[in-house]
């Protein structure tokens, strides 16, 4: 690897234009070649690829910073304290967040979501009371208040989909919302067909009710520019891993006030103000809900990524990907036998195209694929609701982010020729 000279790596400059030689240049995975064909990396939504910058980071704080944060008066303490708070202070601008408080390191959106579930829910759900989820979730938007309801005795509704897999919102103030929600759960965009749902609208109706809003926004700060405080949501969640840092490392942030209302998540060092024998008093949000030895690296690389993707600007990012699903949808479409889940308009869906290929198993086709070189992703994607939607059992996705190209998209049409070929 090439050697950072500082744990904290500084923003790179706007580029006057989007440059996407130079950005594949940064990701050192993409150089290499699988089953000797160079490698087509569509498996985005899963997880993406990380720039060297981020691997810089990571690779000096091992070697130079390695050390406890928040502990020691030490040199090293200090030097990781400062690039850990740094952080978190570039997540909360990444996100349009005027507080770093209000961000709390999680290991994932589905860590955080669970936060939320337990913290919150626990305390604020009861017999009666109703949560409001649509079919489109990824199961941890799901499974977390499936437990929830079975502790409180609350009840789950669900927003159905339409046969192009967008949400029906015709009866969302009229009766999907009502005085029993207390909770309404929405992805920002959809990981299994890349449908982007109208958050505004929703927030607005949940509010009305007194409801609280949680956005699951995994598949969202990844392709479009996130501005928490004006969407209006009370929380918002993310991982780090798809937007070119870590694993292992992500954020939930929440309205100051909830988080101050809210029971520790999980109990242990860091997380106290006072410990006695018989109770003990909490830290400071965001700490009380961040308890023992946290992912420190994880979240230093997080800020690198946050570093790296503001450099470019997610405005760029946006432009390349909208253009880039255009040829794919095209191309994709226009190969015999193939069926593209998901909305019809461009307007309504981000950088995914969820399909399948006449009677090939959507195993089959990414077999097949990855013999040449191409990764994209098969099974049910953890959106077992939408499958059933659709009467089938699972689908191929191809995942698009910042670094692939349109050649790319090409090398996967071919790659389908070859799946009919064989399946004829």
């Amino acid at each position: 690897m090439t050697r950072s000279t500082s744990t904290s790596a500084e923003p790179r400059s706007a580029a006057p234009a989007f440059d996407l030689d130079r950005i594949r240049a940064d990701f050192p995975a993409l150089r290499q070649e699988v089953h000797g064909r160079p490698l087509v990396y569509l498996d985005n939504a899963a997880t993406s690829q990380k720039p060297q910058s981020v691997l810089d980071v990571i690779e000096r704080y091992y070697e130079q910073d390695n050390a406890n944060v928040h502990r020691g008066i030490h040199e090293l303490s200090r030097r990781a304290t400062v690039a850990y708070e740094e952080a978190r202070k570039k997540v909360a601008a990444w996100i349009g967040a005027s507080n770093p408080a209000q961000i709390v390191w999680t290991r994932g959106t589905t860590d955080a979501i669970n936060l939320v579930a337990h913290a919150w829910g626990l305390d604020h759900l009861g017999e009666g009371d109703e949560i409001l989820l649509t079919v489109l979730e990824h199961h941890s938007n799901i499974v977390p208040w499936q437990i929830l309801a079975g502790r409180t005795g609350a009840r789950l509704r669900y927003v159905e989909l339409d046969e192009q897999g967008r949400l029906v919102l015709d009866d969302l103030e009229t009766g999907l919302v009502n005085e029993r929600t207390r909770l309404v759960t929405v992805s920002h965009v959809s990981n299994a067909l890349g449908t982007v749902n109208p958050l505004p609208r929703i927030i607005e109706a949940a509010h009305a009710v007194g409801a609280i809003v949680l956005v699951d926004g995994a598949q969202g700060a990844v392709h479009t520019k996130v501005d928490v405080e004006s969407l209006g949501a009370d929380f918002y969640a993310l991982s780090g891993h798809k937007m070119c840092g870590p694993t292992g490392i992500g954020a939930l942030w929440g309205r100051r006030e909830l988080l101050e209302t809210m029971a520790p998540y999980q109990g242990g060092g860091e997380m106290i103000h006072v410990v006695d024998r018989d109770a003990s008093s909490w830290a400071a949000v965001p700490h009380k809900f961040e308890a023992g030895t946290p992912n420190i690296v994880g979240a230093i690389g997080l800020g690198a990524a946050v570093d790296y993707l503001s450099g470019i600007g997610m405005e760029a990012v946006e432009a390349h990907e909208r253009d880039l699903l255009a040829y794919a949808l095209d191309r994709v479409g226009s190969v015999p036998g193939v069926r593209i889940f998901g909305p019809e308009s461009q307007d309504e869906r981000s950088a995914v195209v969820s399909f399948t290929l006449g009677d090939a198993h959507p195993h089959d086709i990414s077999t097949i694929l990855d013999t040449e070189g191409i990764a994209v992703r098969a099974g049910h994607h953890c959106a077992q609701l939408v499958m059933k939607h659709f009467d089938v059992s699972a689908t191929a996705r191809a995942s698009f982010y910042l670094y692939n190209t349109k050649d790319e998209v090409d090398r996967l049409v071919e790659g389908l020729d070859e799946v009919r070929r064989i399946f004829a």
